[in-house]
């Protein structure tokens, strides 16, 4: 399936790009010479999904994401529709089947398991200037605990700089929120278990300006030169906003 709608124009270069998400990619990086930064939604869920997948604790044929995306996610030269007289008070839902970047979800999850992978995607416009939120919707396979699930995030992204892992049980910020990434290059990252239908909840914030577009890229080109990865991107997230 052609996802954009068109071949690829420079079929040759395909060969030579490297994925640009560190946090799966980081070898593949070092001195790379074509850099393809993934989409912004795609990388929310991607990241947020990646250590379940890896450690085959759902059903890889079922997985469910639910994206909300801010309006500067359409990029410098907008819709009418993403302007904010038409965005206001909006939560809108676009390209509910077949969006874009569930091609790039599908391709990494499948590269962590060597198989192939089958998310539904659908992303909603809400009134939001910048951020990204995704709610990923799986289906356990194995009995798990709350710290079994702590136990894989953690050994996966234990020593992630941009990576945080947010579940409190008490606070103003109990689970992922874009406001508290605003202006970061963090990513965010929450779940919950549903014991009555076997299903584990995850939720992943990130500001689509940076992690989710220029801060990647920043992060892919710190490693492909050989510089420190965090360079020009430890910034704290911009709060209050």
């Amino acid at each position: 399936m052609v996802w954009l709608g068109e071949a690829a124009s420079i079929p040759r270069l395909l060969a030579k790009a490297v994925y640009g998400l560190p946090e799966l990619h980081r070898e593949e990086l070092r001195g790379a010479k074509l850099i393809a930064v993934p989409g912004c939604m795609a990388t929310a869920a991607i990241i947020s999904l990646a250590p379940i997948v890896k450690a085959s604790l759902i059903d890889t044929d079922r997985i469910v994401v639910d994206a909300k995306i801010s309006s500067s996610g359409a990029g410098a030269h907008a819709p009418r529709l993403d302007l904010h007289p038409f965005r206001t008070y909006v939560i809108r839902p676009y390209e509910v089947v077949h969006h874009r970047h569930t091609a790039e979800i599908e391709q990494e999850l499948g590269l962590l398991i060597n198989r192939r992978v089958r998310v539904a995607f659908t992303p909603h416009a809400v009134d939001l200037v910048r951020g990204i939120l995704t709610t990923s919707h799986t289906w356990l396979v194995k009995d798990v605990s709350e710290p079994d699930i702590w136990r894989v995030y953690r050994s996966m992204y234990g020593n992630e700089p941009f990576i945080r892992l947010v579940k409190d049980r008490a606070g103003f910020q109990r689970y992922p929120d874009v406001k508290y990434v605003i202006g970061s290059n963090l990513v965010d990252i929450g779940f919950e278990i549903d014991n009555r239908l076997g299903r584990l909840v995850i939720l992943s914030a990130i500001d689509n300006l940076m992690k989710g577009a220029s801060g990647q890229a920043v992060q892919a080109m710190n490693v492909a030169l050989g510089f420190e990865e965090t360079t020009a991107l430890n910034q704290v997230p911009l709060y209050p906003v």
